[in-house]
């Protein structure tokens, strides 16, 4: 009865991959460098978005619903996030 229970606890217990194997990390050079673009990308949409805004709230200002702000700058958000996500789902290549 004593093995049973020290096989559950072992059962029990998973062992968790460490980040790093063998000096080796999850992504490659060019997985962060396709992230980084990504999110350079990202940074560079949002700033298309910003401004627009009327001076006072008694005011309307039609310059928020400007092409640059209702389609280049979504655009451009999905490209960057596109671009992350292809950085994250590349399959590094193997060390040679």
């Amino acid at each position: 009865m004593a093995t049973k229970i020290e096989i559950k606890k072992a059962a029990a217990k998973k062992e968790e991959k460490p980040a790093v194997v063998n000096g080796t990390f999850a992504f490659g050079k060019e997985n962060y460098t396709f992230i980084l673009a990504g999110v350079g990308v990202l940074v560079i949409g949002y700033l298309l978005m910003i401004g627009g805004g009327a001076d006072s709230p008694n005011k309307f200002n039609p310059e928020i619903f400007s092409t640059q702000r209702v389609t280049i700058a979504p655009v451009t958000l999905l490209i960057g996030f596109g671009i992350v996500l292809y950085g994250i789902m590349r399959k590094p290549k193997e060390a040679e």
